[in-house]
């Protein structure tokens, strides 16, 4: 999110009581999210599936899986991948894997938008990723993917370097199409679609001087570069258990100065920035606090200070926002669930840090220890044409909001309102 996407609020009767983490209001502003997106990602809509990805994840994490219709959520999934319209075409050189929304996927004709025609598949690395996570989190047996297909395609996207761009028309190539390929092939339990040891060696070339990583060689040390290097190792199995304790010559990596880079990273005001002089920025906490917890130094961790900045930055609307006392956004709100999740938070689903997401507790949804709404939301995710409704829709106490949103009979099906 830009950080002029939500104004500021000045209203000192508005400040979020940040005492502890209020995971009924993150709840209820997920479900918002999920039945109401606001005006303000509409610009986002190429985007639509990682939206859902941090509201689905977001849940998860929140043990509130329940409150979306699963079976939906996968058939608007799977509706999003490329196919081949042939055995043939699977060796033209395209990437099949899933689009980011409809709109990617089908353009309007003159005709109207009930005259839709296929645009040239323009499938993405991380969409494909959101895509196989939302599935696995949902519980859908994703052998049932056609990984042949998609991770052969996939391996074409993988360039000479090692690095990978994300789609088969070229576009920019960095860490995070890396990272998006070694967690795609590590869902789907299969790594022929990529090369490791050449995405190895192009990781280590994006190790700066000062210990952390650049998106690409030579460039600034990047808190959100760092973790795809790092994760991607990790999930390739370059980095195991115990890779702290043992002699740093043996390690590819500078480890040392890796963890000197990553533990400054914590500023004075507890939070993690992402960059050397910068303000300290929620979706850090997660970044940053994941690359010390894979490499087994989050002990490290001022964890009481971190948890006071995170607090800051809780809305009283739910979710977090990227400083404190800005309106919450998605993207802020769901690496804020992440950080808590690290910092072990009660009623929190543990995380798959490596991955970004909540997978490995499923068994636990519905715990009867915690108590949620029952509330069967319709399902649609519309566009709010009045940004103030958003602030107006959080105005009043969970139990109220909850029954304005009933009283609103959002009545879309979500495969047609986010399709």
């Amino acid at each position: 999110m830009e950080d002029d996407q939500f104004e500021k609020s000045d209203d000192p009767s508005r400040d979020p009581d940040s005492s502890f983490f209020d995971r009924d209001r993150h709840i209820c502003f997920l479900e918002m999210m999920y039945q109401l997106l606001p005006s303000a990602y509409q610009e986002q809509e190429i985007n639509r599936l990682t939206l859902a990805y941090f509201v689905v994840s977001g849940l998860h994490i929140l043990r509130a899986i329940e409150r979306i219709d699963k079976e939906v959520v996968i058939n608007w999934v799977l509706s999003l991948q490329a196919r081949p319209k042939s055995p043939e075409d699977s060796e033209n050189g395209q990437f099949y894997g899933f689009h980011g929304s409809r709109s990617s996927q089908f353009q309007s004709t003159d005709k109207g938008p009930s005259e839709q025609v296929a645009i040239p598949n323009g499938s993405h690395l991380a969409s494909t990723y959101c895509a196989l996570a939302i599935l696995k989190i949902v519980g859908y047996d994703l052998s049932l993917i056609d990984s042949g297909v998609l991770l052969k395609s996939m391996k074409n996207l993988q360039q000479p370097d090692g690095c990978f761009m994300p789609v088969h028309t070229g576009a920019e190539k960095d860490l995070r199409f890396v990272f998006c390929a070694a967690a795609i092939c590590s869902m789907l339990k299969n790594w022929s679609g990529i090369d490791r040891g050449k995405a190895k060696e192009y990781i280590l070339s994006c190790q700066s001087y000062d210990g952390g990583f650049g998106l690409i060689p030579g460039s600034e040390s990047h808190g959100g570069a760092t973790y795809c290097a790092v994760a991607s190792l990790q999930l390739m199995g370059f980095i195991g258990e115990g890779f702290l304790s043992t002699n740093p010559s043996c390690h590819d990596v500078n480890l040392p100065l890796l963890l000197d880079w990553s533990l400054q990273r914590q500023a004075v005001d507890g939070g993690f920035q992402g960059r050397i002089n910068k303000p300290a920025d929620t979706c850090y906490a997660f970044w940053v606090g994941g690359v010390l917890r894979i490499l087994g130094a989050d002990n490290y961790i001022n964890e009481k200070a971190l948890r006071e900045f995170l607090l800051t930055c809780q809305s009283e609307y739910g979710g977090f926002s990227k400083f404190p006392r800005l309106l919450p956004d998605l993207y802020h709100s769901y690496y804020g669930f992440c950080a808590f999740s690290l910092l072990k938070e009660s009623g929190l689903n543990s995380l798959c840090v490596e991955l970004g997401a909540s997978f490995s507790s499923i068994c636990l949804l519905g715990d009867d220890n915690f108590e949620v709404f029952q509330i069967s939301f319709p399902a649609s995710s519309l566009y709010c044409s009045n940004p103030s409704s958003f602030d107006e829709a959080f105005s009043d106490s969970i139990e109220q909001r909850v029954a304005k949103i009933e009283e609103a009979s959002l009545v879309e099906a979500f495969s047609d309102s986010i399709g």
